[in-house]
């Protein structure tokens, strides 16, 4: 019952030009229904009767009384100005990568491979989230620095445009300064040029700036889970975004920076905590993870991010970065799709190159690490079970591995209209996990260190 409501769903929102999302808040006011339904969640009698009666009752061509509109096209707006599509910004083919495949888990355990190289001096050990996203890498970096380092204070800094994500990170957090209290936890709107020393560019920005400190009390992780909960509003009120009119990306209606600790370790971490204005970088260990669209100009990805970046390495810091790499059985879907599509035009050589001209003389005492494909390519995998790739392939695991593939190839809403208006799609889908027995990609990393002082 599921499946067949699911494509009936699918084939009214693309009548109506209507998102997911609104359907089922219009239908019954849900609107993670539909990605429920991919998930292979079920749903109630009186749920599907809901919905029926809503697909009967409003035309797919005149949804609330108001003609449906067409489709912007790519890099315009509702409003009919122009930007370049974030397809990242998109949640629910996010949170549905997220929970559906590996690569946050995998990336993970790459970072935690840099921990052995890296050499913290005193007062803490430092490290920058360059796009903290769920928070699941960060969550199970700091289990593995706690077991590496685990009376070295910390002091964390991660950067996040996203609200929503934000707030997913903050769940993960209690129990990470309850079993490291000697932790300094600061998040943080700026832009990566901004970010790792918590200082606007602009005056004005300077002058808006929002400086936020949290001290929290008692002893365990239900006590913290509380007062940062409480912080809902806060955050409500000042981590806005909007749309940059020159570029189209999100960027913030203010800085803010959130400084988080716990109360009875402030004596400790007094030299940790950081100072409005008077912030240093000074990175033991940087993560990049994803901080860039594939298909963003190479020069961009150097100089807007990975040069940034790597000034904020402290002598023997390093910076681990990682992008999608292509050449896997989930670009295999999208070119069965697209023929030649391929998203994935500039390596870590090439990225590595432009970067090292960006830095020009800041680069000298650099090194730039790219690595043989042994070392730099690793792979994540989306969940199935043995069971689950056979004959027959439920519809549920074919919406999330076509989910998959056109959230790492980055591919448009447009352009995915235009593609799922036929069954194509589920057809290339399917022959291509039958094939491979599954579904993986490969992700490429590199690294960017300092030389150590003489001293």
């Amino acid at each position: 019952m599921s499946e067949t409501l699911l494509r009936d769903i699918a084939e009214f929102c693309r009548s109506a030009r209507m998102a997911e999302s609104t359907f089922g808040r219009l239908a019954v006011n849900d609107g993670k229904l539909v990605n429920r339904l991919r998930l292979g969640g079920r749903v109630t009698t009186d749920t599907v009767d809901r919905v029926r009666a809503f697909m009967t009752r409003e035309p797919p061509r005149s949804v609330n009384g108001v003609a449906a509109r067409p489709l912007p096209a790519p890099g315009e707006t509702a409003a009919g100005t122009t930007h370049n599509f974030r397809f990242y910004d998109n949640r629910q083919k996010y949170l549905l990568f997220v929970t559906t495949c590996g690569e946050k888990w995998v990336i993970a355990q790459r970072v935690g491979m840099e921990l052995a190289n890296i050499h913290p001096r005193p007062p803490a050990l430092r490290l920058f989230d360059a796009g903290m996203g769920d928070g699941t890498v960060l969550a199970r970096t700091m289990r593995a620095m706690h077991n590496r380092f685990p009376t070295m204070p910390f002091y964390i800094v991660g950067k996040e445009i996203s609200l929503e994500d934000v707030r997913l990170v903050l769940e993960k957090m209690p129990d990470r300064l309850f079993e490291h209290p000697a932790t300094v936890l600061v998040m943080t709107n700026m832009y990566y040029s901004e970010a790792p020393w918590l200082k606007p560019n602009s005056v004005n920005a300077a002058t808006s700036l929002v400086w936020h400190e949290v001290s929290l009390t008692g002893n365990t992780a239900h006590e913290f889970e509380t007062q940062i909960t409480d912080l809902g509003p806060f955050l409500a009120d000042h981590w806005r975004a909007r749309m940059s009119r020159a570029s189209g990306n999100p960027v913030y209606e203010k800085p803010v920076v959130l400084v988080i600790y716990r109360e009875d370790h402030r004596f400790l971490l007094d030299q940790v905590r950081p100072r409005r204005g008077f912030t240093d970088a000074e990175y033991d260990l940087v993560i990049a993870s994803q901080p860039y669209r594939a298909r963003a100009p190479l020069e961009f990805k150097a100089r807007r991010v990975v040069a940034p970046l790597a000034r904020a390495l402290a002598p023997g810091g390093r910076l681990i970065a990682i992008h999608s790499h292509g050449n896997d059985p989930g670009l295999e879907i999208i070119q069965r799709i697209w023929p030649g599509e391929n998203p994935f035009t500039s390596d870590r050589h090439a990225l590595l190159r432009a970067t090292k001209a960006e830095l020009g003389s800041a680069g000298r005492d650099l090194n730039f690490g790219a690595y043989a494909d042994a070392r730099s390519l690793f792979r994540y995998d989306m969940h199935t079970l043995p069971s689950e790739i056979s004959d027959t392939i439920g519809t549920s695991t074919l919406f999330a591995a076509w989910n998959a593939a056109v959230y790492v190839a980055q591919i448009e809403d447009q352009r995915l209209s235009e593609a799922i208006s036929s069954g194509a799609y589920l057809d290339a889908t399917k022959a291509v996990l039958r094939e491979h027995g599954g579904l993986w990609f490969w992700d490429e990393s590199y690294v960017i260190s300092r030389k150590r002082d003489s001293g």
